[in-house]
């Protein structure tokens, strides 16, 4: 079905709070099928702040999104997630990229990620594993997407996938 999260951290050890984070995912009803590389990436929005390791896994499950939505933020808390400044430092961050085609927009969750295809650090990860997934409001390839991207942050590549 496609359905990809995207993996942040720029707090604390940020490799094993990714790594981390893919176990406690598999704690979820979660099959984890794929991970793109890890991305050492500068902040975007609010700049004064720690660079980001990013990362995007492509997963199955039975879960609804607004299901997986809480298991996100669940696992957020327990990475110490403290959501106290918009855009500031984290632990770790999870974000549902993609939920297959699923179109949705409600207070809690939009789908696709309403800002996803104006982030490199995005795109790079995504079109590294699912280069001709279609974005399901645009019907451009992920591809496609990273090659129209404005976005000038810079995104390098840090260390080899998740698993």
């Amino acid at each position: 079905m496609g359905i990809f999260v995207g993996l942040g951290s720029n707090v604390g050890d940020r490799e094993q709070h990714l790594r981390d984070a893919a176990v406690s995912l598999r704690r979820y009803e979660l099959t984890l099928l794929r991970s793109a590389s890890l991305y050492i990436t500068e902040p975007r929005d609010f700049e004064d702040q720690p660079w980001f390791l990013n990362t995007v896994v492509e997963m199955d499950t039975g879960l609804s999104p607004l299901k997986l939505l809480e298991v996100c933020l669940e696992i957020e808390r327990e990475a110490g997630r403290i959501r106290d400044q918009s855009k500031g430092p984290r632990p770790l961050d999870l974000d549902i990229l993609l939920f297959g085609e699923e179109k949705l927009r409600t207070e809690k969750l939009s789908l696709p990620h309403p800002r996803y295809t104006e982030r490199r650090f995005v795109l790079v990860p995504l079109a590294e594993i699912a280069p001709d997934t279609r974005d399901p409001i645009r019907n451009l390839t992920m591809r496609q997407l990273l090659e129209d991207c404005t976005d000038t942050g810079e995104v390098r590549l840090f260390a080899p996938p998740l698993f």
